[in-house]
C-alpha cells in the first residue's frame, strides 16, 4: 500500500510519506493521527506540475495499521483495504482523498 501525505507540517510526514505507526480516518474522513510539528507549511500546489516532489521510499503496509471509521468503499470491518491512501494538503484539515463513498 502506498501511503502519501501532503500535510508537510505533520510531525509524521517524511518527504510526503507517513511514518506514523498507525493511521485513523475518522467519520468526517479526516486523518485523526495528524499532529502539527510546528514546521512551516509548504504550498506544494504551486509547483505540482513544475517539479517532482522528493518522496521518501514507499512503506510496507503490513507494518502499519490503517483504521477507518467512515462509510467508505475501502472500509472492511474498520480496516482500510485500499491499494494506497493520500491525505490532502490543499484543505486546512487533513482530508483522506482516497475516500470513495459506498
Amino acid at each position: 500500500m502506498d501511503i502519501r501525505c501532503r500535510k508537510t507540517e505533520c510531525k509524521y510526514n517524511d518527504r510526503y510519506t507517513c511514518m506514523a505507526k498507525g493511521i485513523l480516518i475518522d467519520k468526517q474522513v479526516l486523518c485523526s493521527t495528524y499532529e502539527d510539528s510546528g514546521r512551516e507549511k509548504k504550498d506544494v500546489t504551486k509547483s505540482l506540475f513544475e517539479e517532482v516532489p522528493n518522496y521518501a521510499p514507499q512503506r510496507d503496509s503490513k507494518t502499519m495499521a490503517i483504521d477507518c471509521c467512515t462509510n467508505c468503499l475501502f472500509n472492511k470491518e474498520g480496516k482500510c483495504v485500499s491499494n494506497g491512501i493520500t491525505v490532502n494538503a490543499i484543505a486546512e484539515k487533513p482530508f483522506c482523498v482516497s475516500y470513495l463513498k459506498k
